[in-house]
């Protein structure tokens, strides 16, 4: 729940709780036990006028694992808990209302236009009291640097997302003062989401900067916090008010992160040791439904869960056993075990796209989504997987057909009980699958972006601009994967994404989305499962935090009210 758009294709680690579900066979979902999703952009943050709240305070919240590159553009920088800490201290240009609309942040930029179609030209007209902590005005210099360190196609620069930087001719001084022009070579309809957050040119412009220059550091901020402190040893961020900051004064004057594991956050928040937490799944809403001093907060966002396929290298560099892994997983019981017991819907996805209550959904899953084990098992034994006995493993040229599933430490037990029944499932059509547990601070850099994996499950949340996704599935270019980590694409899709994403009819450009979407299934880039219900647990009297919809947290206004107190170990 950040300022930035928080995983406009930020990573989040798969870390959920939930105890073994009963497993189904496909088909509709069970309408009678389940509840219906979230209305799509349906928010619960307990807002409360600013004035209503004290001034001062601290608000303790858990992030699942240490964030050590802190540049959120490098690829191994583009995770959840980099994007909750770097939302508090660099500049966002706009912040999303409930329903996705972006709005200029007008602490950092008064005004953004589209001034020319032919090209497309966009002129930002900054905030003149917006400066870096060492002096420097927030300027045109910063938004060149960062453009030329992404959309310029320089492998020396391990880059997350080019979408849209890629399409820059030029960036520079605007016609007047505190002004910067941006001239695109060919049309992007998503601008508003590029130079969020915003890096200082003073550290990102060579390689090694853009690398190096913030793992384990934030050398230069803009924003109304700043880091006091980094402490690797207990793994915890203190953050403070910035005092050289321009804006409305924070409500809180201190925000501490904590790296915890999902099961001892859930504790923590129990004891009244942090503040908020995760209640999206069975077991912790359960533990957490009736916890003293305590709401729930439910709404709905951009937030799936799916398994993710390597395609580069291994068995499933053939897309025919990808095929067969897609046809041997019931999608279906999954999602009825993420669902079970909740009082809000768990969709099944069948668009990696649009969410299912979001305008431009269509269920493209069929057939590659659909559950069909002797389908499974004929396009293995097409492909030369010969299973050995009734139930023995599958064996081609002497070698078995065999998958390392590999998830995070930090992955609890929903996550375990998904990828043991995929286990299982994958086990019916004689594909052995081997869980293999991680270090949580490795998961992302050794085993996630480097492709080090046949299978994972984790989550891409809040693309709520469609072409979030291209850095997704466009075909992995220049020795970098981007957010393609399991390198399955084709120039199909490749096309069709960069159409839509230049297409400024909202109805064209999502017909081309879909069109891409169909053949994202047919590749087997992944499994996609479900929409992920937002349920959160927070102190009673934190205001304006919580679950925004498809908006942003505004973190000046997050604060206590003035008849309650933060826990007394947030103190």
């Amino acid at each position: 729940m950040n300022r930035l758009r928080r995983i406009g294709i930020v990573l989040g680690l798969f870390a959920m709780t939930m105890p073994m579900g009963c497993s189904g066979s496909g088909g509709p979902p069970d309408t009678e036990r389940s509840a219906a999703a979230a209305e799509y952009g349906a928010q619960g943050i307990g807002a409360t006028p600013v004035g209503r709240l004290r001034d001062g305070g601290t608000l303790t919240l858990a992030v699942s694992t240490w964030p050590t590159q802190l540049n959120y553009h490098q690829v191994d920088g583009n995770t959840h808990g980099v994007s909750q800490l770097v939302r508090l201290v660099e500049p966002v240009l706009f912040l999303r209302d409930a329903k996705g609309i972006p709005h200029p942040d007008t602490d950092y930029l008064l005004s953004a236009k589209v001034t020319d179609t032919a090209p497309q030209t966009v002129v930002y007209r900054l905030n003149p009291k917006a400066r870096w902590s060492d002096g420097r005005p927030v300027g045109a210099a910063d938004f060149a640097a960062q453009w030329r360190a992404i959309g310029r196609g320089d492998d020396r620069y391990h880059v997350a997302d080019p979408a849209g930087y890629d399409r820059i001719a030029s960036v520079g001084e605007g016609p007047g003062a505190h002004e910067v022009k941006v001239v695109f070579r060919t049309p992007y309809a998503d601008w508003q989401r590029l130079f969020t957050p915003l890096y200082p040119a003073s550290a990102i412009t060579t390689p090694a900067q853009f690398n190096k220059g913030w793992v384990g550091r934030v050398p230069v901020t803009a924003g109304p916090f700043e880091v006091a402190s980094l402490n690797s040893t207990t793994e915890t961020a203190t953050i403070v008010r910035d005092p050289d900051w321009w804006g409305a004064r924070p409500r809180l004057d201190k925000i501490v992160l904590r790296t915890l594991l999902p099961d001892a956050a859930l504790q923590a928040y129990r004891n009244g040791e942090i503040d908020a937490v995760d209640a999206g799944t069975t077991e912790d809403y359960a533990q957490l439904k009736n916890a003293e001093n305590s709401e729930i907060r439910t709404g709905s966002a951009w937030d799936e869960v799916h398994i993710a396929l390597n395609g580069a290298a291994g068995p499933l560099a053939d897309l025919e056993v990808r095929h067969a892994v897609q046809r041997a997983v019931d999608r279906q019981a999954l999602a009825r075990v993420a669902a079970e017991g909740l009082p809000v819907g768990v969709p099944l996805l069948g668009n990696h796209i649009f969410m299912a209550n979001q305008p431009g959904y269509a269920d493209h899953s069929a057939p590659w989504g659909t559950y069909d084990l002797a389908e499974a098992r004929r396009i293995l034994d097409k492909a030369g997987w010969k299973q050995q006995g009734k139930d023995g493993p599958r064996t081609k040229n002497g070698r078995k057909l065999r998958l390392r599933f590999v998830i995070s430490a930090a992955t609890n037990r929903l996550g375990l009980d998904l990828s043991q029944l995929v286990q299982s499932m994958l086990g019916q059509a004689g594909i052995e699958v081997d869980i293999v547990k991680v270090p949580a601070n490795d998961y992302t850099a050794k085993y996630l972006t480097q492709g080090n994996f046949d299978l994972v499950i984790f989550r891409f949340v809040d693309l709520t601009y469609p072409s979030d996704v291209l850095a997704i599935y466009e075909r992995p270019r220049g020795g970098q994967s981007f957010l393609n980590y399991g390198g399955v694409g084709d120039a199909t899709v490749d096309k069709l994404l960069r159409q839509a994403a230049g297409t400024l009819d909202k109805k064209r450009a999502t017909a081309l989305y879909n069109k891409a979407d169909a053949e994202i299934w047919r590749l087997g880039h992944d499994i996609e499962l479900y929409q992920r219900p937002q349920m959160m647990a927070v102190r009673k009297g934190l205001a304006n935090y919580g679950i925004p919809g498809l908006g942003d947290i505004d973190w000046t206004k997050v604060g206590w009210t003035e008849t309650e107190t933060e826990t007394e170990g947030a103190r």
